[in-house]
């Protein structure tokens, strides 16, 4: 029996004993009001802390430093707000997700329409181990670790190293490479691009004549540093958890990845509306037309999604350590599992 087939009934079943695709189909509307408010309560505070970021440079630099913490917490809101356009969650209208995800992806440096199809790919084919590499975190079994060739080992080790993964990736990953259009980018995706280059040139020219280009950079690096880290971190453990869910594509279940390969990160209350709520990821991933603002509330209502084991901060830590897939164990492992490989290798060509 799959698991579509245990939450089936014959008769008068209660909600969460729906199919799956039933059970969340409720959420999947947006509400006008409370997506207009995410907005304001997002945007305005955002740029009231800059603002008092700008005039905190007359005290004190850590005050100014202190005061992008909370300010790279609204940066993380807005990308849910361009997350959700991506998705078509926010509003009904498609003409309004995409203005207003354009508008958004020039303060997060992200082209809208490029990342929309490539976040689109991620989730058709999360957990897939046939269909990695695009949108996803670099991910290599053991056995593709140990074929591969020096060079390519070195550079996965870098990547993986939380060093290059939670502070070199990130600003290399937002505000390099989304520079530059992909081999694969079709006309939107390549205007994306071009326009959102163009739009982050123009607010650095406009800071530059008026408040100079130091004090811009002395303001908007600690925002995104802190930002990006905690936003690719969020991305990271989400995929990447002790018990996560990885399958070859012929065996590879859609709900099974979104309730078991998409993790459930139980954060703080503050944290949770600083995250728009993506801490529901496996809710997200089986319904990406959900609202976050929804999300909660189809978690509550329905027992089938209260059966996945959080994930508390403490434990993502142990998230650091995973650096590899053991198809064998079925498991994220860390390098020390490579001795024994070589060893079983060496011992097999020996008989």
């Amino acid at each position: 029996m799959t698991m579509e087939n245990s939450i089936q009934a014959d008769s008068k079943p209660e909600p969460q004993e729906l199919p799956w695709q039933e059970v969340v189909a409720k959420y999947r509307y947006p509400n006008l009001k409370s997506s207009i408010w995410q907005v304001v309560n997002s945007m305005v505070p955002y740029f009231v802390l800059c603002y008092l970021m700008y005039r905190s440079l007359e005290i004190s630099y850590w005050l100014t430093l202190l005061l992008a913490i909370p300010t790279a917490g609204f940066l993380i809101r807005i990308f849910i707000i361009f997350h959700d356009c991506g998705h078509g969650s926010l509003f009904k209208s498609k003409k309004v997700n995409d203005i207003v995800g354009s508008l958004t992806g020039l303060l997060v440096f992200t082209p809208y329409f490029q990342w929309r199809k490539n976040h689109a790919i991620h989730h058709a084919n999360a957990g897939d181990l046939d269909q990695r590499g695009t949108g996803d975190v670099w991910t290599l079994t053991v056995k593709e670790y140990l074929a591969s060739p020096f060079k390519k080992r070195v550079a996965y080790r870098i990547y993986r190293n939380p060093l290059g993964m939670f502070i070199l990736g990130p600003l290399f990953g937002l505000l390099i490479s989304q520079r530059f259009v992909t081999s694969s980018s079709k006309k939107k995706e390549r205007y994306s691009v071009y326009g959102t280059n163009l739009g982050i040139l123009g607010i650095i020219l406009l800071m530059s004549l008026t408040i100079g280009i130091k004090t811009f950079m002395m303001i908007q690096l600690p925002i995104v540093m802190v930002g990006f880290m905690a936003g690719f971190w969020l991305f990271y453990v989400q995929h990447q958890f002790e018990g996560v869910y990885w399958e070859r594509h012929e065996k590879w279940d859609y709900l099974t990845e979104a309730l078991e390969g998409s993790s459930f990160y139980k954060l703080p209350k503050v944290l949770q509306w600083f995250t728009g709520n993506i801490g529901f990821h496996h809710i997200h991933h089986l319904n990406p037309r959900i609202p976050n603002y929804n999300l909660e509330k189809c978690y509550q209502e329905n027992s089938i999604f209260q059966s996945v084991k959080p994930i508390t901060i403490r434990a993502s830590l142990k998230s650091l350590k995973f650096r590899l897939w053991d198809e064998e164990a079925r498991q994220m492992v860390g390098y020390k599992v490579i001795k024994a490989y070589r060893d079983k290798q060496v011992a097999a060509s020996f008989q």
